[in-house]
This record gives structure tokens, sequence and C-alpha cells, in this order.
């Protein structure tokens, strides 16, 4: 958001935290460079790129300004600015909240609204695994080929196992065209029940 852009302050105005990048080192959704403050920070980006009412995301190096005028003026940092299908948040990742109370009234001005995620929220739940596997091989493209013949399997038997899918794939490697036909939306599997494994059903996205 340009919004966003025009009331932060610039680099060689703050003290920055330091930000690094992290396994994986791919996405799906980001705009800009991906650099992050936390390994709890890259870890929630997993999950914003496989969030279908995510539009896109991008890593919020410069700090929020707030304050009651130019004698008074305060400034905290935040993750992430999400692009929502009608909406746009700022989120902090943590293991506590730290924000000032005055953070809700800055990003209401800059026509968004503020969110804290605590760590403990999703550090361990399967969806981040999954998440993580995944997104190794984001930009990998399946051949069609074997996008035809996963598609055509699907349609004769309703489901296959990973381990059929896998075992399927003629054109490129297996597991990173298999991972892409899942990020890309041609098949579907349940990201939230447990680690993906050679028993994880696999079936057709439904337009």
């Amino acid at each position: 958001m340009t919004t966003l852009r025009a009331h932060s302050a610039s680099r060689d105005a703050c003290d920055l935290p330091i930000y690094q990048t992290y396994f994986p080192t791919h996405t799906l959704k980001c705009l800009g460079q991906p650099l992050f403050r936390s390994r709890a920070a890259r870890d929630y980006a997993c999950l914003l790129d496989l969030e279908a009412d995510v539009v896109s995301w991008r890593c919020v190096t410069e700090p929020i300004i707030g304050g009651s005028g130019p004698d008074d003026l305060r400034q905290h940092h935040v993750d992430f600015e999400v692009s929502l299908d009608n909406a746009a948040v700022l989120i902090d990742v943590g293991a506590m909240p730290a924000a000032p109370v005055w953070i809700h009234d800055a990003a209401r001005r800059l026509g968004c609204r503020y969110q804290f995620v605590a760590t403990s929220e999703f550090a361990s739940l399967p969806r981040l695994q999954n998440a993580r596997d995944l997104l190794r091989y984001a930009g990998w493209e399946a051949a069609l080929g074997d996008r035809i013949r996963i598609q055509m399997a699907l349609e004769e038997h309703g489901s296959l196992t990973l381990a059929e899918s896998l075992s399927a794939i003629r054109d490129g490697k297996p597991m990173q065209s298999i991972a892409a036909m899942i990020l890309k939306g041609f098949i579907i599997v349940d990201l939230d029940e447990a680690p993906l494994g050679p028993d994880t059903i696999v079936r057709r996205a439904t337009v």
C-alpha cells in the first residue's frame, strides 16, 4: 500500500531490527524481498501463503510512525502488511504482545487494522510443517503430461494416496511435481489433520 509506505520512516531515519532470510526461501504471495525479524515471523508467512483469502503480503521493514505532533513522534515495527480481498491488516508475530496502544489508531489512519498473532497459536500445527515442506518447491512447474495423468487417475478413482500420486509422475521429479500441483490448486490434500505422508489422501480440486 502506498499509504503505508508514505507514513513510514525511511531506513536511514531509524534503528532497524535485524532482518534475515529463513528457510524456506521461496514464497507464493510475497511482494518485495522476504526478510524477517524472527523465525516465528517466517513461519507465519508460510501460513499466509496458503491462506485462500490472502491476496498478497509483504515484510514491513519501515517503522509505523505515531504520536500527537512533530515533537511527539513514536515508532513501532510490525512484521507484515497483509492484503485481503476487502481489507488490509498490519500483523505482529511474537510470544507476547508488545505493541503500544497508539498502534491501533495509527493503523486505522493508514487504512488498515492491527492484529497481534501469538506464536503459540500456530507453532505446533501440522499445517505449519506441511506449509514449510511444500513451499520449498514453490516456483516449480509440473509437466503437462504429469498433470493430465494425475487428473485422469483422480477422475477414475476419486482419490489417490500421496504415494500413488508420486508413482504416477513420469515426466518430472515426483515430489516437486506433486507439491507444485498442490500449491497451484490443481489437487488438494488435508494440510490440517497430520503431516503429509504416503497415506495422505489426494483429491482433484473442485472448480
